[in-house]
């Protein structure tokens, strides 16, 4: 025995069919399938403009009043052209040094420059600032650090110190000391 498997305009087809017959309980037929009564009165309405009307329609606004206006995504992208090297901030900031009306933040920027193809993949891996670094095995390096100073009643200062194993960031110590000398760290 298989399985009757239908695609969903198959679905929006047959519900239609059966809710233009004559006499048809829409509302129940609309339980019946599991949709709202708004979605198959939507659904009737797009059939009567022809049966291709009941595919998925775009959820894309017909119009974007926030979109950046085309002239001024002309100058980033000139911007761009003519200084290769700039980043997003600094086309932001330079158009609002230019005395640009409306300067897009640097994100909008950004967006024109990869729609543009301005921006390739590549570049924006080699852009990217920050790389952890790890040694390969336990205990290789030790990172030390004091988490700056606590104050404490009657004037008495707090310094955390904190080791650190550079391969598992295992947290190995986190003393309170006194004083920063090497003599007080070697000690922890």
């Amino acid at each position: 025995m298989s399985w009757d498997s239908k695609n969903t305009m198959e679905l929006r087809l047959e519900f239609v069919q059966f809710a233009t017959q004559q006499g048809a309980n829409r509302r129940a037929l609309c339980r019946h399938y599991g949709i709202s009564a708004k979605t198959g009165y939507k659904w009737i309405r797009r059939f009567e403009q022809g049966d291709t009307a009941l595919a998925d329609q775009s959820r894309r606004p017909r119009s974007s009043p926030a979109r950046t206006a085309t002239e001024l995504e002309a100058k980033v992208v000139d911007m761009r052209e003519a200084h290769p090297a700039w980043g997003a901030a600094k086309i932001a900031r330079r158009l609002s040094d230019v005395g640009c009306v409306q300067t897009p933040s640097p994100s909008t920027v950004t967006r024109i420059l990869h729609r543009h193809g301005l921006i390739t993949a590549e570049a924006s891996a080699d852009a990217s600032r920050w790389q952890r670094f790890e040694h390969a095995h336990p205990n290789d390096l030790w990172q030390m650090d004091f988490k700056g100073c606590i104050e404490l009643d009657h004037g008495r200062r707090c310094l955390p110190l904190t080791v650190l194993d550079d391969h598992s960031r295992f947290d190995l110590a986190l003393d309170a000391c006194g004083r920063t000398p090497t003599r007080v760290v070697r000690e922890h």
